[in-house]
């Protein structure tokens, strides 16, 4: 889908590419930012009595990126919840820029409603509900909601036949690699969440 969302692409249907990208990182930050703030609503309805708390709570938020990481890489064999629906890309047709840019972005923020291809997103929504807060889950998916936007800077100089052709293969290429970066990520924060477990 981002691959449609290219200069190239935007400059035929007589519209910027930079104002449907904007738009885009606009509605995925405020999908992100709903999904996150409903995760930490249903958290904060936990009792506290029962919640894990300190070291408890980091060294849980270790366990789930470090699952993450592990299905991510294949290591654990374990198949996780998701639709098989995509955004509708007949709307690049029929929308102005703008409309497509948040129409398509929130339903990426959002992270539920699509297909879900990583379970960095089943972490993202899981940290969400540990914060046991409306706010500090809205942080999470804004910061969620930002990140998803940064694979569309790929196709910015996509301005010809030829760089679109390249920007498909060079997506072809980088399929198995990204696995281990996001993978990477999930253990970088695993890592932080353990070390932060020493000061809690």
């Amino acid at each position: 889908m981002l691959a449609s969302i290219t200069p190239l692409g935007e400059r035929g249907r007589h519209r910027r590419w930079a104002v449907t990208a904007g738009w885009y990182l606009a509605g995925s930050a405020l999908g992100g930012a709903t999904i996150g703030a409903a995760m930490g609503a249903a958290g904060s309805i936990v009792p506290e009595s029962i919640r894990p708390a300190g070291a408890v709570l980091t060294w849980l938020a270790f366990a789930l990126l470090a699952l993450a990481a592990a299905i991510e890489l294949r290591l654990v064999p374990l198949g996780l919840p998701s639709l098989r629906r995509q955004v509708n890309e007949n709307w690049l047709n029929m929308y102005r820029g703008w409309v497509v840019g948040v129409g398509f972005g929130f339903q990426l923020g959002l992270a539920v409603v699509t297909i879900i291809t990583s379970p960095a997103i089943h972490a993202m929504l899981a940290i969400a509900f540990l914060t046991h807060s409306p706010a500090a889950g809205l942080l999470v998916g804004v910061a969620f909601g930002v990140a998803r936007t940064l694979p569309l800077l790929t196709t910015m100089r996509v301005t010809s036949p030829d760089r679109l052709v390249r920007l498909h293969t060079m997506f072809l290429a980088a399929s198995r690699p990204a696995n281990g970066v996001v993978a990477a990520v999930l253990v970088t924060s695993a890592v932080v969440a353990a070390v932060a477990s020493g000061f809690a």
